[in-house]
């Protein structure tokens, strides 16, 4: 198996896993009264299926995210770019120009195209 696919299937259970805490933590301390209308409902395991499934999904997908962005490249370690300051020789000298500023109008007069 490759090792990109090996490391996304280990941070989606990984994803999903933290999901599962998560929603159970939402329903032991009573968040918005989800446990009630949980235990109350003959339908309740469906609403806690979706909402590990649907919380599954954003967790693993972040999960995922921070891996591949802590993966280190060794290609990064030489300094590159150059000076900080814009190249401006190219434009000459510069002068500055007058810009007109037109008047106001009135608050209750109405533009015309």
């Amino acid at each position: 198996m490759p090792k990109l696919i090996k490391l996304y299937i280990v941070n989606v259970i990984i994803g999903f896993a933290l999901a599962g805490v998560f929603v159970g933590m939402l329903l032991w301390f009573n968040i918005a009264n989800l446990w009630h209308l949980i235990s109350t409902s003959d339908k309740g395991w469906i609403a806690v299926l979706v909402l590990w499934a649907s919380n599954g999904v954003i967790f693993a997908g972040v999960q995922f995210g921070i891996a591949v962005m802590r993966m280190k490249d060794d290609d990064d370690d030489e300094p590159r770019g150059g000076n900080k300051a814009p190249a401006l020789e190219h434009l000459g000298e510069l002068v500055p120009v007058r810009a007109k500023a037109h008047k106001p109008r009135p608050a209750n007069e109405t533009r015309r195209y």
